[in-house]
C-alpha cells in the first residue's frame, strides 16, 4: 500500500532544481496518486504536506516549496502544520502561488442547487446541510440572512436596527422563533452581544442564550439591535433562510443575480490553516505567500473567553491559527469574506511576521496576538475583580513564556472588519511583548483600529500607521485604544490611590517596557485619535498627526507625550493620579486642554503652542506652560495634509520639530493604490474673526458659517450676531437626515453656547466622543432642540 507514495518520494528526491531543492506542485485538477512534479500535480494540500513530512524525515534541511496552481481549493478540514513540516532559517518551507497565479483557499462547501418556484417571489431548493451555516454566497457575493429590520447599507449601525426587534408583538408572528439569532450593541456602546433565541416564555418574550461576548456585562442597548434567521422576516431581495427541519433553502432573488446560473457556496470551516506546535517543539520557518483565504464560518457564539479586565472576550481561532510557532511569515496574501478572526496568534509564538497582506470583509478582528493568562501573575478577568494587596505576586514580568513576542505586523491594508462582531480591532494585542506595528493602513472599523488590552508586558513599537474611520458603530474609544488595568489596578479609586502611593513599584510590574507610539496619522470622529484609557502606563507618544479627536490619557503613570499635532482638538487629561509622572510638552494644540477630575498635572506641562493668549493665560494661572506660546502654527499646506510648520512658526521657537507627512500607512504600490486616505479637515481655530469674511465649514455634512451682518441677523430674528448659520444641507448628509434646514441658526451644543463657527467646532470636538450631541437652534424665530446620534 506504500509503494506509490514511496515512488513519488524517490521521484521528488531526484527532481532537485540544484542542490537540495524540491518542488511539489498541487492543482485543483491534479491527482493525489501523481508524483507532485510540475507535469503531474497532486490535488490536495493534505497530500502535499504528507510528502513534506516524508521528505523531512529523509532530509530535515532540504529546501522545499509547495506550488499551488490557479484555482480554488475547497478544504474539508483545516490544513495542519506540525513541527515535522518546519524548515530552517536559510530554507523555510514555502507554500505559495505559482508565478502569481490566482489561488483561493476556501472554507466553503460548493452547492449544486436545483431551484424551483416557492411562495410569492421566493425560490426554494432542497439542501441537506451536514452542519449549521450562516453565510451564503452566490457568485462570490454574500447574501443577506433573513432579518428584521431589513438590511440598509446607508445605516451605519448594524446596517439597520430596531427597538422592537424581539418585541412580543413581533415574536407572536413567528412560527419558529427558536431559529432566530439576536445581535445587540452593548448598553454603553462598548462592543456588542449575540444571542440564540431558545424559545418564548409565558409572557411572549424571547428566552435567550449568549451575551458572553463582552467582558463588561451591562446588558443590551435598548435601540441598537436586530434579529435574523426568522422565516417570516424573509421579505427583501437578496435575503435567504434555511429551514433545517424541511432541509430546504429559501431565497428572495436579488434583481441582478440569476440563481440558476450562479455559483452557490456556504461557509463550512472555522479555520483554514492551523500551525500547531509547542514551546518545546515549535512549528518554525514556514512561509505562506500569494494566496487568498475566504469563507470561514462566523464564530461569535464561541467568543466567550474574557481577557484581563478589558471589555473584550475572545475566541482563540481564525482562518489562520498560529500556536507554538517561531519564524512564521504570512506575506502578500488576501483575506476576504471571513466569518471570524482572520489571523490569530495564540499563546507561545516568536518572531511572527505578517506583512503586506490585504484584509477586508472580516467578521471579527483582522490580526489578534493574545497570550495565555497562565503567563500572567495575579491575573483578574473582569473590571470589578481584583487580587488583594497582601496576596499580590510582586515578581515583575511574566510567569512563563506562553505569549506572543517579537512579532512584526507591517504594511498590511486592513478595512471593513465590522461585518459581524463589534468588539474587534484591525490589530488586537493582549498579554504579549515587543510587538511592532509598522506602515499599516486601517480603516472602516466599528471600534479601535489598534487595541492594546492591558499593560502586559509592553515594549510595543507602533509607528508609521494610518488609522482612520474608526469607532463607527460604538463609542467612548479611539483610533488607537489601550487599557492598563494591571496588577496595581483596583476598581475603587481611593484604594488604588493608597496602593500606588504606598508602593509605586506595583505600577510597572506588568507594563515593564515602554510602548512607543510615533510617526502615525490617526483620525477618530467618534472618540479620540489616541485613547490611553483606565490606567494605561509606560508610554512614549511623539511625532503623531492627530486629525480630529486629540489625545486622551486617563489615570495611569509614566506617559510622555511630545511633539504631536492635534488638529482642531487638544489634550484630554482625565482622572490623573497625584504622582502620575506624566509629561506633555512641545505639542501643537488648537484649543485649551480638556481636563476632567485631575489630582495633579504630572511632572511637566510646558513648551506647548496654544491657540491664543486667553488659552495661554489660563495655563499660566495653573502653573502650566511657563515657557509655552500661542498663535497660528503656520502649517505649510494643510489642504493636502502637510502639517509641517513654516520656518517662522512660533512652534519651532518652543522646540517643536517637523516630522515627515508622507510616510503613513502602506508602502507597497499595489496596496497603496487600493487604500483610502483620511479626510483632511481645515484648521478651524484660526478662522477670520467676527466682522471679516467668514468661510464655509463642514458640520455634520452641512455647510455653516458665522452670521454675516445685520441683514442676516434681522432675517433670522436674532438679538445679536452670535450664532452659526446653516447655509446648505445635502439631503444625504447627517444634518439633512436629522432635519436641519438651510437658514437654521445654531446657538448651543450640549448646553455650551455657540457664538462662532470656531466655538461650534471646539465644543463638537470636545463632546463627539460621547456618540451623541444635543443642538439648540433658531428656526422661524423660535428655539428648537435636536438630539443627534453620531
Amino acid at each position: 500500500m506504500r509503494l506509490i507514495p514511496y515512488l513519488i518520494l524517490i521521484s521528488l528526491l531526484f527532481n532537485s532544481c540544484g542542490g537540495n531543492r524540491q518542488e511539489i506542485f498541487v492543482a485543483p485538477d491534479g491527482n493525489d496518486q501523481n508524483s507532485g512534479q510540475q507535469n503531474a500535480p497532486l490535488q490536495s494540500l493534505q497530500r502535499a504536506l504528507e510528502l513534506v513530512k516524508d521528505l523531512r524525515e529523509k532530509d530535515p534541511e532540504s529546501d522545499l516549496t509547495i506550488y499551488l496552481r490557479r484555482g480554488t481549493y475547497y478544504l474539508d478540514r483545516p490544513l495542519v502544520f506540525d513541527a515535522i513540516h518546519s524548515g530552517t532559517p536559510e530554507h523555510p518551507l514555502q507554500l505559495t502561488a505559482y508565478r502569481d497565479e490566482a489561488v483561493t483557499i476556501s472554507g466553503a462547501r460548493h452547492l449544486e442547487l436545483n431551484w424551483s418556484a416557492g411562495e410569492g417571489p421566493l425560490l426554494q431548493a432542497e439542501l441537506k446541510a451536514d452542519q449549521p451555516f450562516d453565510q451564503l454566497y452566490l457568485n462570490g457575493r454574500k447574501q443577506i440572512r433573513a432579518r428584521y429590520p431589513n438590511y440598509d447599507p446607508d445605516i451605519l449601525i448594524y446596517n439597520g436596527y430596531a427597538t422592537d426587534a424581539i418585541a412580543p408583538e413581533r415574536i407572536s408572528t413567528w412560527s419558529r422563533p427558536e431559529t432566530g439569532v439576536l445581535h445587540a450593541m452593548h448598553r454603553a456602546e462598548w462592543g456588542g452581544y449575540h444571542y440564540r433565541i431558545t424559545g418564548v416564555n409565558a409572557a411572549g418574550e424571547a428566552t435567550l442564550e449568549g451575551g458572553f461576548q463582552n467582558n463588561r456585562q451591562m446588558g443590551m442597548h435598548r435601540e441598537f439591535r436586530f434579529v435574523e434567521n426568522i422565516r417570516e422576516e424573509l421579505d427583501a431581495p437578496g435575503e435567504w433562510y434555511y429551514d433545517d427541519a424541511e432541509e430546504r433553502l429559501y431565497y428572495f432573488p436579488a434583481p441582478d443575480l440569476d440563481p440558476d446560473t450562479s455559483r452557490a457556496e456556504i461557509a463550512s470551516l472555522e479555520h483554514l490553516f492551523e500551525f500547531r506546535g509547542s514551546k518545546d517543539a515549535p512549528v518554525h520557518d514556514i512561509t505562506v505567500a500569494g494566496l487568498e483565504f475566504r469563507h470561514t464560518r462566523s464564530t461569535y457564539m464561541r467568543t466567550k473567553e474574557p481577557l484581563l479586565r478589558s471589555d473584550w472576550a475572545i475566541y482563540r481561532g481564525g482562518a489562520l491559527l498560529l500556536e507554538g510557532t517561531e519564524n512564521i511569515l504570512i506575506q502578500h496574501n488576501q483575506f476576504r469574506q471571513l466569518g471570524g478572526n482572520a489571523v490569530f496568534v495564540n499563546q507561545y509564538n516568536r518572531k511572527t511576521n505578517i506583512s503586506t497582506n490585504l484584509f477586508e470583509q472580516i467578521g471579527a478582528s483582522a490580526i489578534a496576538l493574545v497570550g495565555s493568562p497562565e503567563a500572567v501573575r495575579s491575573p483578574s478577568f473582569e473590571y470589578h475583580e481584583w487580587v488583594a494587596a497582601d496576596q499580590l505576586d510582586r515578581e515583575p514580568g511574566p510567569k512563563n513564556n506562553d505569549y506572543p513576542a517579537q512579532a512584526l505586523i507591517e504594511g498590511n491594508l486592513i478595512r471593513d472588519i465590522d461585518t459581524i462582531e463589534k468588539q474587534v480591532a484591525g490589530v488586537q494585542i493582549s498579554m504579549a511583548s515587543g510587538i511592532t506595528l509598522r506602515h499599516n493602513t486601517i480603516y472602516n472599523t466599528p471600534r479601535a483600529g489598534i487595541n492594546v488590552s492591558e499593560g502586559t508586558w509592553g515594549g510595543h513599537m507602533i509607528e508609521y500607521n494610518d488609522v482612520f474611520n474608526t469607532v463607527l458603530e460604538t463609542g467612548d474609544h479611539g483610533a488607537f485604544n489601550s487599557w492598563g488595568r494591571d496588577r496595581f489596578w483596583h476598581p475603587n479609586r481611593q484604594i488604588m490611590d493608597s496602593l500606588t502611593r504606598a508602593e509605586p513599584g506595583l505600577i510597572l510590574l506588568d507594563a515593564q517596557n515602554t510602548t512607543t507610539i510615533r510617526n502615525n496619522r490617526f483620525r477618530c470622529d467618534h472618540g479620540w485619535d489616541i485613547d490611553l484609557d483606565d490606567g494605561s502606563s509606560n508610554y512614549h507618544i511623539y511625532n503623531n498627526l492627530c486629525l480630529n479627536g486629540g489625545i486622551k490619557l486617563r489615570e495611569g503613570f509614566h506617559r510622555t507625550v511630545e511633539n504631536n499635532i492635534m488638529i482642531n482638538n487638544s489634550f484630554h487629561p482625565h482622572v490623573w493620579f497625584e504622582g502620575s509622572h506624566d509629561v506633555f510638552r512641545r505639542n501643537i494644540v488648537m484649543t485649551w486642554y480638556k481636563p476632567i477630575r485631575l489630582n495633579g498635572w504630572g511632572d511637566e506641562i510646558d513648551y506647548n503652542l496654544l491657540p491664543d493668549s486667553a488659552a495661554l493665560s489660563r495655563s499660566h494661572e495653573l502653573g502650566l506652560d511657563t515657557h509655552g506660546g500661542y498663535g497660528n502654527p503656520d502649517f505649510l499646506d494643510p489642504g493636502t495634509g502637510d502639517f509641517r510648520v513654516a520656518d517662522a512658526s512660533p512652534a519651532l521657537a518652543l522646540g517643536f520639530e517637523n516630522f515627515p507627512m508622507d510616510s503613513f500607512g502602506v508602502m507597497d504600490p499595489k496596496l497603496r493604490a487600493m487604500a483610502d486616505t483620511p479626510e483632511i479637515s481645515a484648521p478651524l481655530f484660526f478662522l477670520p474673526k467676527a466682522g471679516s469674511s467668514s468661510p464655509l465649514v463642514d458640520f455634520l455634512g452641512a455647510q455653516v458659517s458665522d452670521i454675516r451682518g445685520l441683514g442676516e441677523r434681522s432675517a433670522a430674528g436674532l438679538d445679536s450676531d452670535k450664532g452659526v448659520m446653516v447655509r446648505t444641507v445635502p439631503a444625504e448628509s447627517l444634518a439633512g437626515k436629522v432635519g436641519l434646514q438651510a437658514g437654521d441658526v445654531l446657538i448651543s451644543l450640549n448646553n455650551h453656547p455657540v457664538e462662532r463657527v470656531a466655538q461650534l467646532m471646539e465644543h463638537y470636538q470636545g463632546e463627539s466622543w460621547r456618540g451623541a450631541i444635543e443642538l439648540s437652534y433658531i428656526r422661524n424665530q423660535e428655539q428648537h432642540k435636536l438630539d443627534i446620534k453620531l
